[in-house]
């Protein structure tokens, strides 16, 4: 007789699963000291893990990221839970009137469609959550972009909050203008330090904080995640070095080995492999 398929797993059981993690008396020891202090790091990282099995193609990768980032939402949540405060059902409840209540074209008036996006609907909506929750406008309208995101997305995300009340450049060519500034700018601070003038490291930093800044803004006139576009670059590299090494490898050498024109020979070839690709 052939085995009866297990019942699949739903999300009740994942809440039970987590309520008995975190019980006082019979749960794991290491998941009932965390806090949500403890735990905010694991959640950034699964999100970091979620994009990285979007970035490489592997869907199978991602349910399980996917699985591990949801664990996270209900460890909050059984922690709030815990202190009265609020909990999954309250975050669904949350989570699913806000996308309705959002998106007033989709769910309530489909007339609205075409000009929701330009109406500035979507701010104003926004604008009267905050106030509902008891946040004023009087503050910056800075103030709640998160200080936890990556810098470059946080960048972005300042950048086109300003650029929404005007503060903005007209177009790309006055932001590689600026761009050509900074480098400018950069160098010049560099030649302070290296004479050794006082304060000068600081102001390395600050100029290369400035040229940072405004490649964000270059990715965001162009529409680009800037996230993306340096992981891409950052597996370009691994997959070059990665060819360099497996070049040397069967010459019986390594990296250590060999000379920087001899490496850099190896990083031309691979280059041209890949663009030979179709």
């Amino acid at each position: 007789m052939a085995d009866t398929p297990a019942k699949p797993l739903r999300i009740d059981d994942l809440l039970r699963v987590m309520a008995r993690l975190r019980d006082p008396a019979t749960g794991c020891p290491w998941d009932r000291d965390q806090t949500f202090a403890t735990i905010a790091p694991y959640t950034i990282e699964e999100g970091y893990e979620v994009a990285d099995a979007i970035a490489r193609g592997d869907l199978d990768g991602l349910k399980d990221e996917l699985g591990d980032l949801l664990l996270q939402v209900v460890y909050h949540a059984r922690m709030a839970e815990e202190q009265g405060r609020f909990g999954f059902g309250d975050v669904v409840d949350a989570i699913t009137a806000k996308m309705i209540r959002r998106h007033p074209q989709v769910f309530a008036d489909a007339s609205l469609r075409d000009a929701f996006e330009t109406s500035g609907a979507w701010e104003r909506i926004k604008a009267e959550e905050k106030a509902a929750r008891g946040k004023t406008t009087e503050g910056s309208l800075l103030d709640d972009v998160p200080l936890a995101l990556p810098a470059l997305s946080r960048a972005v995300k300042l950048q086109t909050r300003a650029a929404r009340v005007g503060f903005d450049w007209p177009s790309l060519e006055p932001v590689l203008g600026k761009a050509e500034e900074e480098i400018a700018e950069l160098k010049a601070a560099i030649a302070e330090s290296k004479r050794g003038a006082r304060g000068s490291s600081a102001e390395v930093t600050e100029e290369f904080g400035d040229l940072l800044f405004v490649m964000a803004n270059i990715a965001r006139h162009l529409k680009l995640d800037p996230e993306a576009a340096l992981r891409e670059a950052n597996a370009k590299f691994a997959r070059r070095f990665a060819s360099i090494e497996e070049a040397l490898r069967a010459q019986g050498r390594s990296p250590q080995d060999a000379t920087l024109e001899e490496m850099d020979q190896l990083w031309d070839e691979a280059k041209a492999a890949e663009a030979s690709k179709p």
